[in-house]
């Protein structure tokens, strides 16, 4: 009879024949497998150095072209905004302060000038403050000659009440100072904005600045609120401009929703590429064709024209 050693050697033996079959297996195969692991990572290093390269060369390409931008831009703008005021409300603290100081500068080597500065903090467009600034819009302290639409939203009242005391009609008289300090007082008292210039007058166009999107369950009524100010300061004044990053362009940014609605999107013009010369070219321009009634989408996003027209300087 076959005894429990015979069984024991037996299975000592095929463990012993699989793991010799391994060991050969494996050294017949070592040679060509890392010959050609070697060749692939060979291979992926040529293609990272080769896309290294082409990545130097674009950005110097980018660099050039941006110079060659900033070089042209005071030539481009010249004389577009003679004789006109900008208001720069800058909606998102994502804004970079170098684009919002360039821009700056570009309008006045327009001919215009930036008739003061405000930022938006959060909490203009939270929901939880609507309230708060629906008893102030509506409280007795509201300036004189201010008439608001009806209705209780507190984003259109309070865009509404903005827009009459920050812009000039077109055609028409400028606000009394006083509503305006008055307002500019009782705003950031309830901490939804902020005056970040020595002072703030009424200006002919206002200049939306945005960065980014919104994200979670409130994006759709943030963004609301500010299209609610942005088509209050276009009616109010001679035309309103909302600039941008390309995440502003996004669905959840303030650009994006502009663009999906269409009667907002022909009456007011937007640029999706602020941080480079040629979005703050296409701002300024833009400016001067919402004064001429013309609006448009502008910048490296789908269904956008690169820049308005550039048309010479009238004398």
């Amino acid at each position: 009879m076959i005894d429990f050693r015979y069984h024991l050697v037996s299975l000592i033996a095929v463990f012993l024949a699989i793991a010799l079959g391994i060991v050969v297996g494996t050294t017949q195969l070592n040679g060509p497998i890392l010959d050609r692991l070697e060749t692939q990572v060979d291979s992926l290093e040529q293609d990272k150095r080769s896309l290294e390269d082409q990545t130097r060369e674009l950005q110097g390409s980018l660099d050039t072209s941006d110079e060659f931008e900033s070089a042209l831009a005071p030539a481009l703008v010249d004389g577009a905004l003679a004789g006109s005021s900008v208001l720069l409300v800058v909606a998102s603290p994502e804004v970079e302060t170098g684009d919002v100081e360039e821009v700056s500068a570009l309008i006045t080597q327009a001919g215009g000038t930036v008739s003061g500065q405000i930022s938006l903090t959060p909490a203009y467009t939270d929901p939880s403050t609507e309230s708060s600034l629906r008893s102030y819009v509506t409280g007795a302290g509201l300036p004189a000659g201010v008439t608001l639409p009806d209705g209780d939203d507190a984003g259109r009242l309070v865009g509404s009440l903005l827009a009459q005391v920050l812009m000039i009609p077109s055609g028409g008289t400028a606000p009394d100072t006083a509503a305006t300090a008055s307002v500019l007082a009782g705003l950031p008292a309830l901490e939804v904005l902020t005056t970040d210039s020595d002072s703030v007058s009424p200006a002919n166009f206002a200049l939306v600045l945005t960065a980014g999107e919104f994200t979670g369950a409130q994006a759709a009524e943030r963004n609301q609120t500010l299209v609610e100010l942005v088509t209050a300061f276009d009616s109010a004044g001679s035309g309103a401009v909302v600039a941008g990053d390309a995440a502003s362009a996004r669905d959840n940014g303030l650009i994006g929703t502009i663009r999906e609605d269409p009667t907002v999107s022909a009456a007011v013009s937007t640029v999706d590429n602020l941080g480079s010369p040629a979005g703050q070219i296409s701002t300024v321009l833009a400016l001067r064709a919402e004064g001429e009634g013309t609006s448009g989408a502008y910048g490296t996003g789908e269904d956008t024209q690169p820049v308005p027209p550039v048309r010479p300087a009238t004398s």
